[in-house]
């Protein structure tokens, strides 16, 4: 297994993205992935099924449908350092992140199956990691219109967990326990 020993660079990724790599402290990426599927879990094992339907404002996504958003940004990135990795100069779309949660199955699943859902993406995203070959963490492409490294790939991931996590815990937990 690599280990990433530098954060991505300012030129990796387009200036929207910082948000997300900030959020991000360690340069071993690969543990810091690693170390969510248990976070996530411990974050939200506490709540019942039907928590997952919460929301805690009318226009605001519910406890699944924020899961939900998070395991089909992964897949979507994980698939994006996939083919930037194995050198494709295909540039790749971006995606509207409302319309996924919209069209979307999450608000109907139930909450333990997309925690197991997304500790499956997670696992996969790992694996995608774990085997880089060096050269291909620096690799850049492009998607959305703009250059993208493997490297911030990796980062976005891991910030973007990190920065629903914040406000699954600042948004939603206090309101459901309080009920």
């Amino acid at each position: 297994m690599m280990t990433v020993h530098t954060a991505p660079k300012e030129n990796e990724y387009a200036p929207y993205f910082g948000r997300y790599i900030s959020l991000i402290a360690s340069d071993d990426i690969v543990a810091t992935l690693e170390s969510q599927i248990a976070g996530t879990a411990v974050l939200l094992a506490g709540l019942a099924p039907q928590d997952g339907h919460y929301r805690y404002a009318p226009e605001k996504w519910t406890v699944n449908e924020a899961l939900g958003h998070i395991i089909d940004t992964e897949r979507i990135f994980a698939y994006r350092a996939l083919r930037i990795a194995r050198n494709d100069p295909t540039p790749l779309p971006s995606f509207e992140q409302d319309d996924y949660v919209k069209y979307g199955p999450h608000a109907s699943c139930r909450l333990p199956d997309l925690l197991e859902e997304f500790r499956c993406i997670r696992r996969s995203s790992l694996f995608l990691f774990q085997n880089l070959q060096p050269e291909a963490w620096t690799r850049i492409g492009t998607a959305g219109q703009n250059p993208i490294s493997v490297r911030a790939i990796a980062w976005i991931i891991a910030g973007h967990e990190v920065h629903h996590a914040k406000i699954l815990r600042e948004s939603y937990l206090p309101n459901l326990a309080a009920r």
